[in-house]
């Protein structure tokens, strides 16, 4: 059977609780044009939940600034996989929050490529949980 590439309701960020305490909490590392925040957690039933953001500070326009997250979202989307099936083998949850810190509107190979490198990141690090 294929895999499904979803990105459901559930599995975003929407908790300003958990947002909160992620940014409050959570550990960070950058991997240009990237700031990413992360949090693992004991309690929660889903194993990963996702937010991006983008500054309106660095694109005034929030045309410009829902192109970007759009671009991150679908990159996510698509490598998500390994990371997601890591953290249920292992039965810990992740909070995980994307910020671009970029100048300019992105392409999307670049933000691909980007996002897989820190998710591999993220793997190693889920490795050496527990």
């Amino acid at each position: 059977m294929a895999k499904l590439f979803t990105l459901k309701k559930t599995e975003r960020l929407k908790s300003r609780k958990q947002t909160e305490q992620l940014f409050r909490e959570g550990k960070r590392f950058t991997l240009t044009p990237f700031r990413i925040y992360y949090l693992f957690n004991n309690d929660k039933n889903i194993v990963l939940q996702f937010g991006a953001g983008v500054s309106s500070k660095i694109f005034k326009k929030a045309v410009d600034r829902n192109r970007v997250k759009r671009l991150i979202r679908e990159a996510y989307r698509l490598q998500k996989i390994s990371l997601q099936e890591k953290l249920a083998e292992k039965n810990i949850q992740l909070n995980l929050f994307f910020i671009y810190t970029g100048n300019e509107l992105p392409v999307y190979k670049e933000v691909f490529d980007k996002t897989g490198k820190v998710l591999e990141k993220l793997l190693l690090i889920a490795g050496e949980q527990k």
